[in-house]
């Protein structure tokens, strides 16, 4: 078979048009909503890669693929991904203080604790401590490197237990849906768009294991839909490698 051609580059909003008959939702100017909203993606036909630069074993389940680095090490798996995608928001707003993630063992890791130099000891069951020596750094490149140690010791039940339950709030784009666990899972929304009769479509990223490429998921339930997702559509959220119950919906 023929590879599949490599068009232009899109942002999400590009790619992927409200379906039929919907509207978008409205996203606050700088608001997450909005830099999901215009997160850019490879061109069409693009692999998803893993963190060895080998391709992902399912090539079927994607249906884009985000311009976002996933690094060399076997890190940024999927609680990683959101982690990354909050962080890379709240950065280039210029929230850098705001930037903070639980490990799984409770310590709070904040990244302008990093930026001032200090750095993360983990020591055993003694636990887990800050200590200074590095020079201060407010880099995209520090930022990496910080975000490096989170992924390391947080995961899927750290985060489960850092996003708060959404409860019947509508759906709205950075919303997670989210099992804690070993290895448990985590997909993020990335867009919204309101249907007529008052349902929410959706769209969705993950990274899984082992870390690889983030990528927008295609909706093999319903292939008429493409990538959207229709809130309460079926009595689960059904994505192609996992299945979520529809109240596993939490947020920032």
């Amino acid at each position: 078979m023929a590879a599949l051609p490599m068009l232009h580059a899109q942002d999400l909003a590009e790619r992927f048009p409200a379906p039929s008959g919907a509207r978008r939702s409205v996203a606050a100017p700088n608001s997450f909503a909005a830099w999901l909203r215009n997160v850019p993606l490879l061109p069409t036909g693009a692999p998803v890669l893993l963190h060895t630069g080998g391709h992902k074993s399912r090539q079927d389940v994607h249906a884009a693929v985000l311009d976002i680095s996933v690094g060399r090490k076997d890190l940024q798996q999927c609680a990683d991904a959101v982690i990354r995608l909050r962080a890379e928001h709240l950065y280039s707003r210029g929230r850098s203080d705001e930037i903070h993630f639980n490990f799984t063992n409770g310590f709070r890791a904040d990244f302008r604790r990093w930026i001032n130099g200090q750095r993360i000891q983990i020591e055993g069951s003694h636990g887990t401590r800050w200590y200074g020596g590095a020079k201060p750094d407010s880099s995209h490149a520090s930022l990496l490197a910080y975000l490096d140690v989170v992924f390391t010791y947080a995961g899927t039940l750290s985060l489960s237990k850092e996003l708060k339950p959404t409860g019947t709030a509508p759906i709205e784009a950075g919303d997670v849906f989210i099992q804690g666990g070993s290895p448990g899972h985590a997909v993020i929304v990335l867009d919204v768009a309101e249907l007529k009769d008052g349902r929410r479509a959706f769209l969705l990223a993950q990274s899984y294991m082992p870390a690889q490429q983030i990528h927008v998921l295609k909706n093999m339930q319903r292939p008429d839909m493409g990538a959207w997702y229709i809130e309460g559509d079926g009595d689960r959220l059904r994505t192609p490698e996992w299945t979520f119950a529809w109240s596993d919906r939490k947020r920032w």
